[in-house]
């Protein structure tokens, strides 16, 4: 078993930074693939970025290319999800996810494991 608490969300002016942080705890070898999505209100749920246990594979939505960047620290049983240059259309609630390592890291269906969510909301 493995659960995922998320935290860092909150209000910010487009142009904007946040830092959205995954504590994990439970079993490593559940947390092979880590990965952020994100569900805007009426739509559906969206991959962001994920990475591979040791951080040498991410990957990521062509929407957030150079303006996300997903990282790990294993030691401290963390996910990050830094995100400059927010746009009003970043706008959701995003939500950390995890699972043993699969090949298709863009697919909800890829993960074991989701977190609550927190709400990033971007003011134009």
């Amino acid at each position: 078993q493995v659960q995922l608490v998320e935290s860092g969300g909150g209000l910010v002016q487009a142009g904007a930074s946040l830092r959205l942080s995954c504590a994990a705890s439970g079993r490593t070898t559940s947390r092979g693939l880590m990965g952020w999505f994100r569900q805007a209100p009426g739509k559906d749920r969206e991959f962001v970025a994920a990475i591979s246990w040791s951080g040498g594979s991410t990957f990521y939505a062509d929407s957030v290319k150079e303006r996300f960047t997903i990282s790990r620290n294993n030691a401290k049983n963390t996910v990050y999800l830094q995100m400059n240059s927010l746009k009003p259309e970043d706008t959701a609630v995003y939500y950390c996810a995890g699972g043993p390592w699969r090949e298709n890291g863009r697919l909800p269906t890829s993960y074991d494991y989701w977190g609550q969510g927190t709400q990033v909301t971007v003011s134009s």
